[in-house]
């Protein structure tokens, strides 16, 4: 397996949780503390933390020290990496409903046969 499916089985599988997609959610505004992470879940300052170390070690997220605090911020390579791993299969998936369409417009264009000797017995 390559780096980049490996990277991208991490990614999907630590986005699979909703706490760590709502962590990646309030990440994508500003960077934050676990503390300010935290404020709005009914969860320890540790359960936080191990979601974060998750989403770490996908390579969503990176964690740096500013004096006494110690933010985490989004890391938009593996999230790129994602979005080209999505719209390849966009793509293919557009281009099968577009032959889809064409296909059902030739067919509509086609004369349908009329039924002979059914007759209306109302």
């Amino acid at each position: 397996m390559d780096d980049s499916t490996e990277r991208l089985d991490r990614a999907f599988a630590a986005l699979a949780d909703p706490i760590r997609r709502d962590l990646v959610a309030r990440l994508a505004g500003a960077d934050a503390t676990v503390s300010e992470l935290a404020e709005p879940h009914d969860m320890s300052l540790q359960a936080i933390s191990k979601h974060v170390k998750v989403l770490q070690d996908a390579g969503l997220v990176t964690r740096s020290k500013d004096a006494q605090r110690r933010p985490v911020h989004l890391d938009s390579s593996v999230f790129e990496l994602m979005t080209k791993w999505i719209e390849r299969y966009r793509r293919q998936a557009e281009e099968r409903y577009r032959r889809l369409d064409d296909l059902l417009g030739r067919m509509g264009d086609e004369e349908v046969p009329k039924q002979t000797g059914a007759k209306d017995v109302s």
